[in-house]
């Protein structure tokens, strides 16, 4: 079913733009929805004035958009949950509670299917979120989860202690295992070197050592 599109819905076209679409999709989505119609001749005397109703409309949520993931990025979400001693949570921690608690915060409404949860998140700790408010804008948040019944302040201190010690104990393994392969290939650029190198090494008490094995060897 050709249908003119009333606004820009994404991923789809843009405001004021005349497509084919199934019309399954027209009947049960984009007319009932009032986000397209069908081409008629009224219709497409619609076209200009649609397309700059739809760029004006695009122009002031690209800046609204910018502006709030600006005020998102850096920004911290505690949420409490429910674990057992290890850390491991009685359930998991949903884009639905992440949003409402970052709604909360910045007291707006933000859409879950915004928030990027790369694993599920079933232990207490820090994490780092991705929220895409929009094809060219995205923020950060970080995301401390803990246990229930502790304060967030104090959990989150002890998880940075943690990390820094982690971090600490990794730089120190990686510092010995490159002391330990610098060895290694030492050990076998000097095995490997030729006989005549290694004979321009030896000092003056080792020639005449070898002067020495060489008369007796003689006078036998």
């Amino acid at each position: 079913m050709r249908v003119l599109f009333l606004e820009d819905v994404e991923g789809v076209a843009q405001g004021g733009e005349v497509k084919d679409v199934k019309m399954g999709f027209a009947r049960n989505y984009l007319i009932p929805k009032q986000l397209a119609t069908r081409v008629t001749r009224d219709a497409l005397r619609q076209v200009v004035r649609l397309k700059k109703e739809a760029d004006a409309t695009r122009l002031k949520m690209m800046t609204d958009m910018r502006a709030l993931g600006e005020e998102l990025d850096g920004t911290q979400v505690n949420v409490e949950m429910r674990a057992g001693t290890s850390g491991r949570l009685y359930g998991s921690v949903t884009t639905a509670i992440v949003a409402e608690k970052l709604s909360e915060k910045v007291e707006r409404e933000i859409d879950r299917r915004s928030i990027s949860i790369p694993d599920s998140i079933r232990e207490v700790g820090s994490y780092e979120l991705r929220v895409r408010l929009h094809q060219e804008v995205e923020a950060k948040i970080a995301l401390l989860v803990y246990p229930a019944g502790t304060d967030p302040a104090e959990f989150a201190e002890t998880v940075l202690k943690e990390a820094a010690e982690s971090s600490k104990v990794e730089e120190e393994a990686a510092a010995e295992d490159q002391v330990a392969a610098e060895a290694s290939v030492e050990e076998q650029v000097v095995g490997s070197a030729p006989a005549e190198e290694q004979s321009m090494t030896k000092g003056p008490d080792d020639e005449a050592a070898a002067g020495d094995a060489t008369e007796a060897s003689e006078s036998k």
